[in-house]
């Protein structure tokens, strides 16, 4: 094989690499037949596919193939999900995306006190095995990915999902996905943990080992940043604490006895598209960048996989309005466009009536379809990184890098040289919380002020905003749900569900076990999601939040 050397060796390698991917069958040209280049830059210019990956993982990029399109769906049974995901593949969707309800998330049962008036509300009620065979009836798990949200329960979760794929006949290996299972963020911003940092960390642990030893096709933790600015941190934020919280799980699973490169290329993280679109665009260049040069030079990553930050991106509920909604088309438009000129590998766009309520049929298919406007119509396909070597991008990006850095040094010092240790301190003493609120405050004085207009908010409030038809939950959604979790519990081995649950109890205790085993043969006796978590909430016990003066 020949050694090229200097600035032309990465052109041609680049070039090879270019040559040996596949290509879509389509004119790779302008709209009026001006040919475009698949990249563009002068021949000592950084490419796309090179180390630190700034402008992009591939060297073909969206040339290749486009990034997978999935809606996020969840709402009321697992009947109905399970129908609006057949209508989302129906309508061009290539990938799943799951959310649950509030009591699913954390860890409670349908049945719980605690979870009446929410069942089936922001999301689908998954209580036991029953519910998630349900919910992927029909679909065949070894063709198309699913993306699973949920975090404190999610090995519980991940652990039925497997038992559905078994049943069904699917291979382990054919079974491909993400499931979010990044429990930091949650002590960070969204808030739905049930057990303190540490016993939680080895749950998504146990989960990366045990996917890297049985699930090759699925990504175990996604880590995501897309809370954490949902929250109000910044755009420096969002890519400084998402990165950390990735090196932490790095350093987790290496603690457990894990080389880096065995897990490293199947990680995963989630950004999100907020509306200032030049600095999202230079966030995710940020981002692969940083994440690339972390990895060798700290971690010790050989295999170039182990350095690629792959990324799904959701544009900005927050960014959303309630007034005048359909403005909300434009702003999901804008966000959309930026995650993919920022070089994403999968997108979720949002409804334009989310702020109001769970998206309808009609509002789901318009955010897909402009996903397909983006990829079909625009253009901006054919050619990899095109603002890359833009003076506004290239500053922005080297700046979001620098204030990143900045927080990696603040960590590093609460954790002693520690990158896992200094995220469990400054979740311990609410540093986290405490920049993200200030962070929010800052934003909202502007709007207060005026010195940011958000149309129909706080400008050009004079748009007729009429009726939006919206998703109404039924209330006899939760009876149902209710009345079939009974059945489930009068139809199972009792003596199978204690055996189980004891196992959990007694393999929680002991860190040197992994969990998922357990959970899996608990799953396939039809144990409840809020039954497991009870038995490992018994070991771990429960996390109280320190308050942020």
């Amino acid at each position: 094989m020949p050694k090229y050397h200097g600035p032309m060796a990465d052109r041609r390698r680049w070039q090879e690499d270019l040559d040996g991917a596949p290509s879509r069958d389509i004119p790779f040209e302008t709209m009026s037949g001006i040919p475009l280049q698949p990249v563009y830059g002068p021949d000592d210019a950084e490419l796309p596919g090179q180390w630190p990956y700034t402008r992009g993982l591939f060297a073909s990029m969206y040339r290749s193939r486009l990034w997978t399109m999935r809606q996020f769906a969840g709402f009321g049974t697992a009947e109905d999900t399970n129908g609006r995901f057949k209508e989302l593949l129906r309508s061009g969707g290539t990938g799943l995306s799951t959310a649950f309800d509030m009591p699913t998330l954390l860890g409670r049962d349908s049945d719980d006190p605690l979870a009446r008036g929410e069942v089936g509300r922001a999301g689908v009620a998954v209580d036991s095995l029953a519910d998630m065979e349900t919910l992927f009836a029909g679909i065949d798990l070894g063709s198309v990915t699913t993306s699973m949200t949920i975090n404190s329960p999610a090995a519980t979760v991940m652990a039925m999902y497997v038992a559905v794929g078994d049943k069904a006949g699917v291979g382990r290996e054919r079974l491909g996905g993400t499931i979010q299972n990044d429990i930091l963020k949650e002590y960070q911003a969204q808030k739905e943990y049930v057990f303190p940092p540490r016993p939680s960390v080895r749950l998504v642990t146990d989960l990366v080992r045990f996917a890297t030893a049985e699930l090759p096709r699925w990504h175990p933790v996604s880590i995501s940043g897309y809370h954490i600015r949902e929250a109000g941190s910044t755009a420096a934020q969002e890519l400084a604490f998402t990165l950390a919280n990735g090196f932490a799980y790095v350093e987790a699973g290496m603690a457990a006895g894990l080389d880096v490169d065995e897990f490293a290329p199947r990680l995963s993280f989630f950004f999100n598209a907020h509306i200032d679109f030049f600095e999202e665009i230079a966030k995710y260049r940020a981002a692969r960048r940083l994440y690339a040069r972390w990895m060798r030079d700290r971690y010790g990553a050989a295999d170039p996989r182990s350095c690629m930050l792959r990324f799904h991106t959701q544009t900005a509920g927050v960014s959303l309005t309630a007034q005048q909604p359909e403005l909300n088309l434009a702003r999901v438009a804008i966000e959309a466009l930026a995650g993919v000129l920022g070089g994403t590998q999968s997108l979720h766009t949002d409804s334009y009536d989310e702020a109001l309520a769970l998206p309808t049929e009609k509002a789901a298919r318009l955010a897909l379809r402009t996903q397909q406007v983006i990829a079909q119509e625009t253009g901006v396909v054919h050619v990899a990184d095109p603002l890359g070597g833009s003076w506004l991008v290239e500053e922005l990006t080297d700046e979001l890098e620098r204030q990143a850095e900045a927080i990696f040094a603040h960590l590093l010092e609460c954790g002693r040289g520690s990158m896992l240790e200094g995220v469990f301190a400054s979740i311990e003493d609410g540093w986290f919380c405490g920049e993200i609120a200030d962070a929010s405050y800052r934003f909202q004085s502007k709007l207060a002020a005026g010195d940011w207009i958000q149309v129909g908010v706080n400008g050009y409030t004079d748009g007729e905003d009429g009726q939006t038809p919206i998703l109404s939950i039924d209330p006899a959604v939760e009876n149902r749900q209710l009345d079939k979790l009974a059945r489930v519990k009068q139809a199972r081995d009792d003596d199978a569900v204690r055996r189980c649950l004891q196992r959990i109890s007694t393999e929680a205790a002991d860190p040197t076990v992994n969990l998922m085993p357990a959970l899996i043969e608990a799953a396939n006796a039809y144990v409840t999601v809020g039954e497991t978590t009870a038995a490992m909430e018994s070991v771990f016990g429960t996390w109280v939040e320190r308050s942020v003066a």
